[in-house]
């Protein structure tokens, strides 16, 4: 690695190549969460999971209604497309995978919503995919976890 390697944050975010910003993201999830059972939403349910106030809610909503996202008329239900169920389902497996390395790593209980929200949108398939084999293989070896934690232990 040599110095021209380096960029700053912005200019590393620049590069990936996402059409939707976190805050888009964080709403495909949610409404994903809310809807997976029923099939649909509604704007006060999404605006409350997401502490946001409803107006807000209904303006991030239209956006993505624009993308083909989902389908939503005003007072109405939020249904998503089929092509944001399958972005929805892919944000929230990135989501559980980034906090079940965070808890596999021991990290409290009150930190890994707020560290997995700050970590999901800046990290790249390919490193949720090592997230993921590096889960699998602890929950293989559970072993290595119980050694891992020792030395933790003994080293605060």
């Amino acid at each position: 690695m040599n110095n021209n390697d380096f960029h700053t944050f912005s200019e590393y975010m620049k590069k990936e190549d996402n059409s939707l910003t976190a805050s888009m993201e964080d709403y495909l999830e949610m409404i994903y969460r809310l809807s997976v059972n029923s099939g649909f939403t509604r704007i006060h349910e999404l605006s409350d999971a997401l502490n946001v106030q409803p107006p807000s809610a209904t303006r991030m909503v239209q956006k993505l209604a624009e993308l083909h996202f989902l389908k939503y008329e005003k007072y109405g239900v939020i249904m998503l497309e089929e092509n944001g169920k399958v972005m929805g389902r892919s944000l929230l497996k990135r989501h559980n995978t980034i906090e079940a390395l965070l808890r596999v790593l021991g990290v409290s209980e009150k930190a890994v919503l707020i560290e997995t929200e700050k970590m999901e949108h800046t990290i790249s398939d390919e490193t949720i995919k090592c997230f993921e084999k590096y889960i699998n293989f602890t929950e293989n070896n559970p072993d290595i976890v119980t050694k891992y934690n020792a030395y933790k232990s003994s080293k605060t």
